[in-house]
């Protein structure tokens, strides 16, 4: 499968990694990185995982309401929500894994209808597509 990018970031990290700073090269957004408590450091910063969640909660937003407006299953309101939650733990077989649930909201919809476009939703968002087969991803209708 190849993939025709139209946009690229990028971002620098220093320090340790987890216990540094992470920033967008362009200076517009700078993180103070720190490992969270539960997994042995201060929790004074960010980490990746709340980065990954931010991320991932708007992207699957947004790629709900393009599918619901390209497929004409009506037009996904305002108020809206997708709420994510990752979490990192050690694997069975040695390193770390991440899982991820994602609780959306859309008001106005039928439940079969809100399925729909939040399985459509899915086959768009690129963090859907990067996650498939390698990350286990709950997503429930609120």
């Amino acid at each position: 499968m190849s993939t025709d990018i139209k946009y690229w970031t990028e971002a620098h990290a220093t320090g340790g990694g987890r216990e540094g700073v992470a920033r967008l090269k362009d200076g517009m957004l700078t993180f103070t990185m720190d490992t969270p408590e539960a997994l042995g450091g201060a929790g004074k910063g960010h980490n990746p995982e709340e980065l990954f969640a931010t991320g991932y909660a708007a992207c699957y937003l947004g790629a709900m309401r393009f599918a619901a407006q390209s497929e004409k299953l009506g037009e996904v309101p305002k108020d809206a929500s997708v709420d994510a939650k990752v979490g990192i733990g050690p694997r069975d077989d040695g390193g770390f894994g991440l899982k991820v649930e994602l609780t959306v909201k859309m008001p106005g919809f039928d439940e079969d209808t809100a399925k729909k476009i939040m399985e459509r939703g899915h086959f768009i968002c690129p963090y859907s597509n990067a996650t498939q087969g390698n990350i286990e991803v709950k997503t429930e209708l609120a």
